[in-house]
């Protein structure tokens, strides 16, 4: 077992990286505090895994909440359902959540924690691959509105973050793909040589072996961890682990919330991302095809945009993006392979010429 800390003071946890830990016990007795427990769940995990983790809770569940699978359930509508379970079954404030789920669980039950009663405890225990290495991590919890992804939300941390490996097995390969997309953007932003060894090793990797696996997780969480232990509420350098997501979350939402995986918008979003940067003159042309390579051919990800969204929309949602500035829209660019920056300065021209070439995979590239 591997233990990452995120280190924010009183608010500091662990991250517990391992194979089989829900059946430890010892492993999440330390932060479940002393009043009832509750799991936040799916109808698509909790058949796998919610006995699992009632065993690992000793008797001490107090209630389960099984929620649809699915992005496009991540809006308020079932953050009242998990407010009526709670309020009719009169849970206190020394309540404590454990999301078990993905991303769309770990954000639901992360904002429920944030906004119930002023806040109660919480625990993270995902079981994809994306939450592993990126949502579970860092305290960022909401839902979606119509007119933008996680436009609602709270920064809120959990008390520790239990991540078992082997529940990845039961994941389809869709899903560990989508995955994936976060692992490199990892390498992308800030560490060239992870990105080289992902690169090198995509087979092991895609193919869940847990030596490599393991070694994937960890470095990602002990980058998130330092970003976020700087940099908390996002107003410097966290904004770099948003690589790919102002393209990606414009694609979410225009083609439906479920249409597409998240991961797999994040990797069409790179691609745009790292052709933007080329034609601004940051990366040369040899780097941003190997970006598009090491995503679409190494581990298999969906790098083409789809061709039913037009420019206006683009530039329509990215306006509602959490990181406009002042009506300015703020990409994260690449400056060469493990160096990303935060820009705003983007002539439009240049912008749409990107947007355009992405329903052709970003023309020259």
């Amino acid at each position: 077992m591997h233990k990452v800390n995120v280190n924010l003071g009183d608010q500091s946890y662990p991250i517990l990286i391992g194979s089989n830990l829900l059946g430890d016990s010892s492993l999440i007795n330390p932060y479940l505090g002393k009043g009832k427990l509750v799991v936040v769940t799916n109808e698509v995990v909790a058949p796998l895994y919610l006995e699992a983790v009632k065993s690992m809770l000793g008797g001490r569940c107090a209630g389960e909440i099984i929620l649809p699978d699915g992005e496009q359930h991540k809006n308020l509508e079932v953050i009242s359902e998990i407010y009526d379970y709670l309020l009719r079954n009169k849970f206190d404030r020394h309540t404590t959540l454990l999301a078990l789920g993905g991303g769309v669980i770990g954000d639901i039950t992360g904002f429920a924690a944030a906004t119930y009663q002023r806040g109660i405890g919480y625990i993270q225990i995902p079981t994809t691959l994306l939450a592993h290495v990126d949502s579970s991590v860092g305290g960022k919890t909401g839902v979606n509105h119509s007119l933008g992804k996680n436009m609602i939300g709270a920064f809120y941390q959990p008390r520790c973050v239990l991540a078992d490996i082997r529940v990845l097995d039961s994941l389809p390969e869709r899903e560990i793909k989508a995955g994936l997309a976060e692992v490199v953007k990892y390498g992308l932003i800030r560490n060239a040589k992870f990105f080289d060894w992902l690169a090198e090793n995509s087979k092991p990797i895609s193919g869940l072996d847990d030596a490599y696996l393991v070694r994937a997780i960890k470095t990602c969480c002990e980058m998130k961890a330092g970003i976020v232990a700087q940099d908390e509420k996002e107003i410097g350098i966290r904004a770099l682990l948003n690589l790919g997501h102002t393209f990606g979350h414009a694609i979410e939402t225009a083609a439906g919330y479920g249409t597409w995986l998240h991961g797999e918008t994040v990797a069409m979003g790179i691609v745009m991302a790292a052709d933007l940067s080329r034609r601004l003159g940051w990366l040369d042309v040899s780097s941003a095809q190997r970006v598009r390579t090491v995503l679409e051919k190494n581990f298999g990800m969906p790098v083409v945009p789809p061709a039913d969204i037009s420019v206006d929309q683009y530039l329509d949602l990215m306006s509602s993006d959490k990181k406009v500035e002042q009506g300015e829209i703020r990409f994260i660019l690449l400056k060469d392979i493990g160096s990303a920056v935060v820009e705003g300065n983007i002539a439009i021209e240049t912008l749409r010429s990107t947007l355009t070439a992405g329903h052709g995979l970003c023309g020259e590239l």
